[in-house]
This record gives C-alpha cells, structure tokens and sequence, in this order.
C-alpha cells in the first residue's frame, strides 16, 4: 500500500482499456484492475457492423486488437477483483482480493449487471454476506458457508474457501461448471433468500434450506453501491455529468456503468474523457 497511484481504473472493457491508454500517454502512473480476457460480451458477439473503421469485425478480433493497444503503450493488468472503493481525505483506497492499494483518482469502468439481488442480499451484507471470498474467508475459519456463483471465477474463490471453513456449498448459477474438490458440495438448486437475525443463519433455495454462517455472492460485476459507499446512481447507473464526474471528488464513472446507449464507441469515448478529466483533476490539485 506504499504507491500512490495517480489513477486506479477498475474495470478493462472498453471504456476502461480506453482510459488506461490515455492515461498512459500523458505519462501518469496508473494502476489497471482487469484480466487480458476482459469483456466477455464483446468476446461473445459474432459481428460487429458499427464500430468506426472496422466494419463486420467479430467481438473477438476487436477485443484482440484492443488488448493489444494496450499492451503497447504499457498498460500492465492486475488480475485482482475489487471489492470496495472507499473515499478519503485527498485519496482513495481500493481494496482488491490479495492487496490494499492507494490512488488520487479512480475511474470505474466496470459495466453493467441485469443480475438482481436475491431477497436478503442487501439486507446482510456486511452481516454474513460478502462478495469477495478471498477478502473475507478468515472470518469463516472453521464455519460453514455457501457461494452463489455467477461465473467460473467463482471456482477459485470455492476452492480457497474449502480449505479455511468446515463446509462448503457451491450453488452455480452458470453452465459448464468445472472440476471441483471433494471437499465442496455442489447443490444445482435455484437461491430464493437470504434469512437471518442479526447476521445470516440460513440460505433458502427452491427445494431446499441450509443452515450457514455466511453467503458468497460472486458475480462479474458488482453494483456500484456495494463497491462505493455514497456514489450517486440515477437507476441502475451512475450518475456523471458531461466530464464523467461523479457526486464524489475524483472519482469518474465511463461505459455501460454511466448510462446508454450500452455501444463500444461510447464507451470509449467516456473512457477517454474520463481519463483526461482525471489528470486535469490530478495536475490541478499539485
């Protein structure tokens, strides 16, 4: 936790390989929270018809070619996922699953999830709900806990907890689910609620109930109020104003996560703009 980054972006679709780029370019120290294999959904489409310059491109050559602009100007990937942004006095401190890190700006490029929150989500979170298993599994050493599991990531996730807690239920919400140890129960069962007192005691599915002392949620993308306490949203989104700002100091909202159209163009562009206004923010405060 020793840097202190000019710019952490959180979020490698477009929007954020955008911002990282031109942050790079005007030589500001940035840190880039995503995987190489970035947006599944541009991955996913088959063509492409109205993306500037390259007409009938597959999402997967243009993500290609994004990775590896960004890869040229220097843009360095941290492969951690990031559970809470939390505003300070001049700075921000970002907490990802392995580290705590510092930055005087933050630009959250992170899209947009249509998952909706199960019944007593909301209601416990901090109170035995969690989605980051890496960040909080001590709290569970020896305990029995369940993961709901929105994609393949979560795999890890289950197996570094079934070395902490004393059981583990892995309900995946997602096909193909992969090889997982004897040590962890897979209940292909549909999540109904979260109930509890004053913390989680159990998780209720369709067909069935179980007794836990804690819930993981692992999604791609977690809302922004979970991952930055006081962000504005107007809906599902964030809401900026036309230099993508936030309601909160030195923090910048671009891409599907700050409203429509959901288009590659427009993400990059925010990107961009989010990025410059960044450094004006950054240049401005020395």
């Amino acid at each position: 936790m020793d840097t202190l980054y000019d710019v952490a972006i959180v979020g490698c679709g477009p929007a954020g390989i955008s911002a990282a780029i031109n942050c790079k370019v005007r030589n500001k120290n940035i840190i880039f929270f995503g995987s190489e294999f970035c947006t599944a959904k541009m991955y996913k489409s088959p063509q492409i018809f109205n993306y500037l310059g390259y007409p009938e491109i597959t999402g997967a050559e243009l993500r290609e070619l994004f990775i590896k602009h960004a890869l040229q100007a220097g843009v360095k990937f941290t492969k951690e996922k990031v559970s809470m942004v939390l505003p300070m006095d001049d700075e921000f401190s970002i907490a990802g699953s392995d580290n705590t890190y510092r930055a005087k700006a933050v630009i959250l490029a992170t899209g947009i999830t249509f998952t909706k929150a199960i019944k007593g989500e909301e209601e416990f979170l901090g109170k035995g709900v969690g989605y980051c298993a890496t960040c909080d599994a001590p709290l569970y050493r020896g305990k029995t806990v369940a993961m709901l599991a929105y994609d393949k990531e979560a795999e890890e996730e289950s197996s570094f907890l079934s070395e902490i807690c004393k059981k583990v239920y892995f309900v995946p919400l997602y096909n193909d689910t992969g090889a997982l140890n004897d040590k962890i129960e897979v209940v292909k069962d549909t999540p109904i609620e979260i109930i509890g007192e004053n913390k989680v005691t159990h998780l209720v599915l369709k067909n069935s109930k179980i007794e836990v002392d804690g819930v993981f949620i692992i999604k791609e993308v977690a809302s922004p109020e979970q991952l930055v306490p006081g962000v504005e949203m107007d809906g599902p989104h964030i809401k900026v104003n036309r230099n993508m700002e936030t309601n909160i100091k030195g923090l910048y909202a671009a891409g599907d996560c700050a409203g429509k159209p959901y288009q590659l163009s427009k993400a990059g562009g925010e990107g961009q703009l989010a990025a410059l206004n960044a450094i004006v923010y950054i240049d401005n405060k020395k």
